[in-house]
């Protein structure tokens, strides 16, 4: 079983404002997240956040510590209720190809444009507390390279919402 995660504990700094509630053709950035995500897995929680339309899980050890605080949250509770892997993307990932998975398999694996969107056995998560814990770089390219995850290539690349003008780009296109 595969749990997704949306990992949305972000402070949204490049975006000027809470990204996860921007709207994207009428559907908030959060929103289209999670519903990318439940194509592609049995079920699915949001990181980071106390309000989300999906179950939430706070970040760990605690929030204000990046996406791999939200990966961390996931891979305890996928490691906790039986899943064997997590497939990870950002909040701003509203539009996931639909062979991600297969592009993705076996985990780890993480896009090598995007590693935030990635596919990540639950057994990664003693490697991600002790990183986490440690003084190393706590970058999702660290935590790849230290879980021998592939960086995979995909021909179309996933839109990155960072700010604004990249939301306006993205409305304008679809």
């Amino acid at each position: 079983m595969i749990l997704g995660a949306v990992l949305a504990g972000g402070l949204s700094s490049r975006f000027g404002s809470d990204k996860a509630l921007a709207e994207l053709n009428g559907h908030t950035l959060i929103a289209l997240a999670v519903d990318a995500l439940a194509g592609l897995c049995e079920h699915v929680v949001v990181t980071g956040r106390e309000m989300a339309p999906a179950p939430t899980l706070p970040d760990w050890p605690r929030a204000g510590m990046g996406p791999l605080a939200g990966l961390a949250a996931a891979l305890h509770h996928a490691r906790d209720e039986g899943y064997e892997a997590v497939l990870t993307c950002g909040v701003d990932a509203a539009f996931l190809p639909e062979n991600l998975l297969e592009a993705l398999a076996p985990a780890p694996a993480c896009l090598a444009a995007q590693p935030v969107i990635g596919f990540w056995p639950a057994t990664a998560a003693p490697e991600l507390e002790r990183l986490l814990h440690s003084d190393e770089r706590h970058s999702m390219l660290h935590f790849a390279e230290l879980v021998g995850a592939r960086q995979v290539q995909i021909a179309a690349p996933v839109p990155n919402i960072n700010t604004p003008g990249d939301l306006a780009a993205l409305s304008d296109r679809s």
